[in-house]
């Protein structure tokens, strides 16, 4: 079987990709296991000399790979090359870092010496999704190579050129060949291929961002063999905007959040919660803002909102929009498929959304803004937490301590920002709560996920 590459803008076949046979895969995962054992003998020092040899090359070729990302999962072109500057960040941090995170630690014991080491697992087998086909890869990569694991990508179906593109990257970085290895899989074959191959006793570790329904089946076939898992999943992030707040910054901040990756962004805003005394105004300003975002071509770069990355996420996002309307939501702006080629949904704005609807229980991964009205901030803070997610949160005030108060104890996410949109950082840990995933990605924390975290204890 082959996976075929579609253009987003057009719904035009441009490529073609044959399937890794069985008998490959069997083949990567003893490649891989081999190269992590050399690997994990190398001193961290040594290992960030790739790692910043790969940020290079990512920097170099952001031109390059932003047009693959638009022409396989139709990326905004200026949101491609971000994307290959941020992975080129996040290996610059990794390689500047590791040393430090993974150093051993003294414990005060009664023994002669006691101490904690870091030692990596093996070889982990990461699951990845095609909205930021890059920036997925290497938020998992670069920790987890530095950690001296090895690796077998399993990408998602419609971008395997940004699959071949990230392993080449390491590899002419320096990294051992065999150590990161892609394997291209239809879908459907996906959950035969993640059974055998997190059943194989070389493989130690599973990890995968996408959808809940995803993360749960490889839970269980990497659970049944006791083997750790790392999920980052689904978000339905709720934006409390509070009657103190600055209503043109957070309906900018909102707007901004809603339309990155043209809606298709886990950590996206997608709920806003508004205390009634500000809802008029605050509507009238998200409609007004959404309403000025340009759906295009998105290599072209007056674009603010590109095409949906498959025919059917459009069409299940349309679903969610007039299944809602059905049951009494508004429709303020947008919510028709428009009559042009390519897979394109308008910005869409709904109002009076209420508990039941799609807008309000289910993940909305497109660029529509469901606004929910609530009494007052204990109202705001109940609709929040009133979900299966638990990703990300953002809360808007003029009075910080207020809203450093919600953030810190009250919201049940795993990223909560104090006027500002969610977004991941190098230097944070980033990861959700409740159906949103376990486990954390990033900083110090998210290195040490995929290691053995031992005990040493000498005598006298």
């Amino acid at each position: 079987m082959a996976l075929e590459v579609i253009d987003p803008s057009t719904g035009e076949k441009v490529g073609e990709y044959e399937e890794t046979p069985e008998e490959e895969i069997g083949t990567a995962i003893g490649l891989a296991d081999r190269a992590f054992r050399d690997w994990s003998a190398v001193p961290i020092a040594e290992r960030a000399e790739p790692m910043r040899k790969a940020a290079e090359l990512l920097r170099g070729r952001a031109k390059e790979y932003a047009r693959l990302m638009t022409t396989e999962m139709g990326k905004l072109a200026g949101d491609g090359e971000a994307e290959a500057e941020k992975c080129a960040w996040v290996c610059d941090y990794y390689a500047g870092n590791a040393a430090g995170f993974l150093a051993d630690r003294p414990a005060g014991t009664d023994a002669a010496e006691s101490f904690v080491t870091f030692r990596p697992l093996g070889v982990v087998y990461a699951v990845m999704p095609w909205n930021f086909p890059f920036w997925q890869v290497f938020r998992f990569a670069a920790p987890a190579l530095m950690a001296g694991n090895g690796a077998i990508l399993k990408h998602a179906p419609n971008v395997p050129g940004c699959a071949l593109a990230c392993a080449e990257v390491l590899a002419e970085a320096g990294f051992p060949e065999e150590l990161f290895l892609p394997i291209l899989v239809g879908p459907d074959r996906v959950e035969a291929v993640s059974r055998m191959v997190v059943k194989d006793d070389r493989v130690r570790a599973a990890t995968l961002t996408g959808s809940d329904r995803a993360g749960s089946s490889l839970a269980g076939i990497a659970g049944a063999e006791l083997k750790k898992t790392v999920l980052e999943l689904g978000g339905s992030d709720p934006y409390l905007v509070l009657e103190d707040a600055d209503l043109d910054a957070a309906a900018d901040t909102c707007v901004e959040s809603r339309l990155i990756n043209s809606g298709q962004s886990c950590i996206a805003a997608k709920r806003f919660v508004v205390v009634e005394p500000v809802v008029e105004e605050f509507v009238e300003r998200v409609v007004e803002r959404m309403a000025s975002a340009t759906v295009g071509d998105p290599s072209d770069p007056g674009t603010g909102i590109g095409p949906m990355a498959r025919e059917d996420l459009r069409d299940d996002l349309h679903r969610q929009v007039e299944r809602s309307v059905d049951m009494g939501a508004s429709l303020l702006l947008g919510g028709e498929v428009p009559d042009r080629s390519g897979w394109y949904y308008p910005a869409t704005v709904l109002a009076d959304v209420t508990a039941g609807m799609p807008a309000y229980e289910e993940e909305l991964f497109g660029p529509v803004a469901a606004i929910i009205a609530v009494d007052d901030e204990e109202a705001a803070i109940e609709v929040a937490n009133d979900s299966r997610y638990g990703l990300g949160a953002a809360v808007f005030t003029r009075d910080v301590d207020r809203g450093r108060e919600i953030a810190a104890g009250r919201l049940e996410a795993g990223a909560c920002f104090v006027n500002a949109f969610v977004r991941s950082d190098p230097r944070l840990p980033f990861g959700g709560v409740k159906a949103s995933g376990y486990g954390r990605e990033l900083s110090e924390f998210g290195i040490r996920e995929f290691v053995n975290v031992k005990t040493v204890w000498v005598g006298e």
